[in-house]
C-alpha cells in the first residue's frame, strides 16, 4: 500500500495534467455537439420526406455527412484529417489539434441521435402545432425540443461517454489526456497499479456522467 501511494504521489502532477487535457477535449467536442450537432439533427428531421421543411437537398447533404463520419474507423479519421487539422488549427499535434477531429465525430453522433429522438415525438404535437398556427420557431421551441428535450439529454448523455473513450486515443496525435497517460506511465513503464488506477477513475467518471445525465432527462421529462 505504501509503494502504492508513493506511485501516485510521484504521478499526481502528470495524472492532473492528463485530466486537465481530457476535460479540454470533452468541452470542446460536447460544444461542438450541442451548437453544430443539435441544429444538424434537427434539419435532417425537418426536411426529410414529409417533412415541416421537406428539402431533398439539404436531408441528402447532411445525411451524408453523418453516415461518412460515423462509418469511418476512428483512428483512421484521425489521421486522415491530419491536413484539415494543420490547416484549420495551425498544428497536427496537441490537444486542441486533438479536440478538432474530436469535434466533428461529436457531431455526427448527436446529429443522428436528435434525428432519431425528434422522429419518436408523437405525430399529434405536430399536427396540435399546426391547428395552433405556430410559426416554425414556435413548432420547435415550444413544441418540437419541449417534447424531445428528456431524450435529448440522454443522447448528449451517451455521446459524452462515447466521447470520453474516443479520447483515450488521442495521444497517436500528441492530444495528450487520461488514456495516453494510462499507456505511457502506466502500461510502458510496467506500473501496472498506475494503469490500473486510471482506469478505475475512468469508470467512475462515465458513472457520474450517466446519473448526472439520467437525473436530469428524468426532471425534464414532462410525462413524469
Amino acid at each position: 500500500m505504501t509503494t502504492y501511494l508513493a506511485h501516485l504521489l510521484y504521478y499526481q502532477p502528470e495524472m492532473l495534467r492528463a485530466l486537465s487535457e481530457t476535460a479540454v477535449m470533452l468541452l470542446i467536442a460536447i460544444a461542438a455537439a450541442i451548437l453544430i450537432g443539435l441544429p444538424m439533427g434537427t434539419f435532417i428531421y425537418l426536411s426529410r420526406k414529409n417533412g415541416v421543411l421537406e428539402h431533398k437537398g439539404v436531408s441528402l447533404l447532411l445525411n451524408n455527412y453523418v453516415n461518412i463520419v460515423r462509418s469511418f474507423p476512428f483512428l483512421l479519421f484521425v489521421v486522415a484529417l491530419i491536413p484539415v487539422t494543420r490547416w484549420v488549427i495551425g498544428s497536427a499535434f496537441g490537444t486542441y489539434a486533438a479536440s478538432f477531429p474530436l469535434a466533428f465525430v461529436a457531431v455526427a453522433l448527436y446529429a443522428r441521435l436528435v434525428e432519431q429522438v425528434l422522429l419518436d415525438v408523437p405525430e399529434e404535437v405536430v399536427e396540435l402545432a399546426r391547428a395552433m398556427g405556430a410559426s416554425k420557431w414556435q413548432f420547435l421551441r415550444h413544441f418540437l425540443y419541449v417534447e424531445a428535450r428528456s431524450g435529448l439529454v440522454l443522447t448528449l448523455t451517451s455521446v459524452i461517454i462515447s466521447m470520453v473513450s474516443y479520447s483515450t486515443i488521442m495521444g497517436v496525435v500528441g492530444g495528450g489526456g487520461i488514456g495516453d497517460f494510462a499507456i505511457r506511465y502506466g502500461y510502458q513503464r510496467y506500473e501496472y497499479d498506475v494503469m490500473y488506477t486510471t482506469i478505475v477513475i475512468m469508470i467512475l467518471s462515465v458513472i457520474a456522467i450517466q446519473v448526472v445525465g439520467s437525473y436530469v432527462a428524468t426532471k425534464l421529462d414532462k410525462r413524469k
